[in-house]
């Protein structure tokens, strides 16, 4: 089996780049294709894959303003030639899924969401910190953007979603079925401890969308011990909000992540996300989550046993769940148990037997 994979963009690691590590253990021969790539800002094991870029990467200062070249990613996946291979495995949130594929080729896409700032453009403008006149530009482009991207999820042999919610907006806006395989955690690296330190934890990027804005403010009227590990652009804002019972820790190496996972009273997720996987890292330590009741998080935190919600998503809200939570008993084995099921290895296992199934049913019945 001959296969490529296909990312959108490789300048930032996170939950999608954690994916294509797994990816290319599972696939160590194939080349990833993507549209930039910045080695700097990618961890070291990158360095050793077969990585082949567009024209994108030569385009000037493309890696601070990567946003802003939005028309030339539909171009630069188009042009890319993967004629020479049976499979494509795309992983995408954006423009990935829109290689040309020919007739006699399997397109399987890893979807993280459909394109959201062409589908969930409110949603978007929250999450991404972008100058006004680029918001009032970006209305103008929407119509062809939705058109070229329904056309090309019409491409797609058999999408994969990340988590029901996303499974959800791939019916809803493509028209199309998915099957779930949820991303990857390394519960072999984020381990229980015997240390019980008395603090909670947010882990995050501090942007304004993330709302850690309302934990500083229930911690600041609980006044309990909470550490902050992050950082982004609200950073300095949420730091003037912060008393003194709260400790900004910066960006953390993994060594230290897990063990402040491991040791902290419960990880706090006051934010929606697709999927979450910062939550299942703290329940791979035993740590119970509280989270707000929406999103992934809602497949990944059982109620009572790995965690507690609170809704609405305000501080009085979260005020009475970490209220509820002191009262909670929660136990470190079972909620370490519940996370194997989003372990490294059941996801590789589960994409290599649902690639190899659709293979096979293209390629080798008569």
């Amino acid at each position: 089996m001959k296969i490529a994979i296909v990312h959108d963009y490789l300048n930032q690691f996170g939950g999608a780049e954690r994916v294509i590590s797994a990816l290319s253990e599972v696939y160590p021969e194939a080349p990833i294709y993507t549209s930039i790539y910045d080695g700097k800002k990618m961890p070291a094991n990158f360095s050793q894959m077969d990585i082949r870029v567009s024209f994108m990467q030569k385009l000037p200062l493309v890696f601070p303003f990567f946003k802003f070249y939005l028309l030339f990613y539909p171009l630069a996946f188009e042009r890319f030639d993967l004629s020479d291979y049976e499979v494509i495995l795309s992983s995408s949130s954006a423009f990935a899924k829109g290689v040309r594929k020919a007739r006699n080729q399997l397109h399987l896409c890893y979807c993280y969401t459909p394109m959201r700032f062409a589908w969930r453009y409110e949603d978007y403008v929250k999450r991404e910190e972008i100058p006004g006149w680029l918001k009032g530009l970006l209305p103008y482009f929407l119509g062809p953007v939705k058109k070229w991207d329904l056309q090309n999820s019409q491409g797609v042999d058999f999408f994969i979603a990340i988590s029901g919610t996303v499974a959800e907006r791939v019916k809803k806006i493509y028209g199309r079925e998915s099957v779930i395989i949820y991303p990857p955690v390394n519960c072999s690296y984020f381990q229980p401890s015997n240390l019980d330190r008395d603090y909670y934890l947010v882990v995050s990027r501090l942007n304004h969308y993330k709302r850690i804005d309302i934990v500083i403010e229930a911690f600041n009227e609980l006044d309990l011990p909470l550490k902050i590990i992050g950082d982004g652009p609200a950073r300095s804002s949420l730091e003037r909000l912060a008393h003194s019972n709260i400790e900004f820790l910066g960006s953390c190496r993994d060594q230290e992540l897990a063990r402040y996972l491991a040791e902290c009273r419960a990880l706090v997720f006051p934010g929606e996300e697709d999927f979450g996987i910062v939550p299942v890292e703290a329940m791979s330590c035993g740590r119970p989550v509280i989270a707000y009741k929406a999103g992934g998080a809602l497949e990944t935190i059982v109620e009572g046993e790995t965690g507690l919600f609170f809704s609405p998503q305000t501080s009085q809200a979260l005020i009475q769940a970490v209220g509820r939570f002191k009262f909670e008993k929660f136990d470190k084995k079972n909620i370490r148990e519940h996370a194997l099921k989003y372990d490294k290895e059941i996801f590789e296992r589960k994409i290599k037997e649902f690639v190899k199934e659709k293979y096979e049913e293209r390629f080798t019945k008569s």
